[in-house]
């Protein structure tokens, strides 16, 4: 592809969205066409995004698939379910990355549990680090864009159980984030006052919808059916996520062979950092970055093994990871305006 590969932006007005829109304008390959939105339509970017003040006088455009297609490539950041009303109108061989839910799960009764209505289908699924995702997101035209818990979890586990070193049928993830996890809404359990100084579980007992996705990715990397016990906790802090997971230890297994597998899956990796030892994951050292941080111990007195990630969840979690996916597709260099260097403090 040619340097100026034109990209609209469905859901501009949301964070992901304003990463997304922070991200291509730094991007050396990319040029930022529509821009759209729903209840923010007709507004300026600037006065939605204030980060932004290079896109003031460009104007949400209301999210019209015919506008949105004078681009080479879509972005969809838009709310779960409502990407694939706007797919169906799109040409079927415009290239589209999707940061909604739509076409992440394979299977509809999942979708169907999970998230209720008609399952779309199933796209390529976004994630470049696990075994042979990289070469299908360069064959495809569209991708899923993996959740933010999903990434983060998954890239923790998946080395482990793909070299059989812990059991899939017990894995525990308990993962904090940060509110802009949870979007744009106006809601009173996000305001600052019922936020700061506090920190909550959410969704607890299996009801989180990142559930089937972090499941159906575990089990493809284990090559068997793989269960998980998820619970999120809504953190004090815009953003980030810190993600700590634990799995039953195969027999003999030492933290040197955890961190040898991790080392082995992703030393290769630009957006991928197992931590030297001694050293755990922080979210504060990850924002801005699209970077997980990875860390991994066999903890001997319970027979189990405990990978702790954190990333930044608009980020790797949402607009790096699909600017890092749209790289890919487009035969750019998949780091083409992405930095694993996160902003401190």
């Amino acid at each position: 592809m040619q340097m100026g590969t034109t990209v609209a932006v469905a859901g501009a007005s949301g964070y992901a969205g304003g990463e997304l829109l922070r991200l291509v304008l730094g991007h050396p390959g990319l040029t930022l066409g529509p821009v759209a939105a729903v209840s923010s339509a007709g507004r300026d970017v600037a006065s939605v995004h204030p980060q932004l003040p290079a896109l003031a006088g460009t104007v949400l455009q209301p999210t019209d698939p015919v506008r949105l297609a004078e681009a080479d490539l879509v972005f969809l950041a838009l709310p779960h379910g409502e990407s694939a009303g706007i797919v169906a109108g799109l040409p079927a061989g415009l290239p589209v990355v999707d940061l909604g839910a739509d076409f992440r799960l394979a299977d509809p009764q999942a979708w169907a549990s999970y998230y209720g209505g008609s399952h779309a289908g199933t796209w390529v699924y976004g994630l470049p680090e696990l075994a042979g995702a990289r070469a299908a997101v360069t064959a495809a035209t569209r991708v899923a864009n993996p959740g933010c818990y999903a990434t983060a979890v998954t890239l923790a586990l998946a080395p482990l159980l793909a070299a059989g070193l812990v059991e899939g049928d017990d894995v525990v993830s308990v993962a904090a984030s940060g509110t802009s996890g949870a979007g744009r809404s106006d809601r009173l359990d996000l305001q600052a006052s019922e936020v700061m100084g506090s920190v909550r579980a959410y969704k607890a007992g299996g009801a989180h919808k990142h559930i089937p996705e972090i499941e159906q990715a575990l089990s493809g990397s284990a090559g068997r059916a793989v269960t998980l016990s998820f619970t999120p906790v809504l953190a004090p802090m815009p953003r980030g996520i810190l993600a700590t997971s634990t799995a039953r230890l195969t027999g003999g297994t030492t933290s040197a062979d955890l961190a040898a597998a991790l080392h082995a899956a992703y030393d290769a990796e630009p957006f991928v950092q197992v931590l030297p030892d001694g050293a755990w994951p922080s979210t504060g050292a990850t924002l801005g970055g699209n970077c997980v941080h990875l860390q991994v111990a066999a903890d001997e007195h319970s027979g189990r093994a405990v990978v702790v990630s954190a990333l930044d969840n608009l980020v790797k979690g949402a607009a790096g990871q699909a600017v890092q996916n749209a790289n890919l597709v487009l035969g750019l260099d998949e780091t083409a305006g992405l930095t694993a260097a996160g902003v401190a403090p």
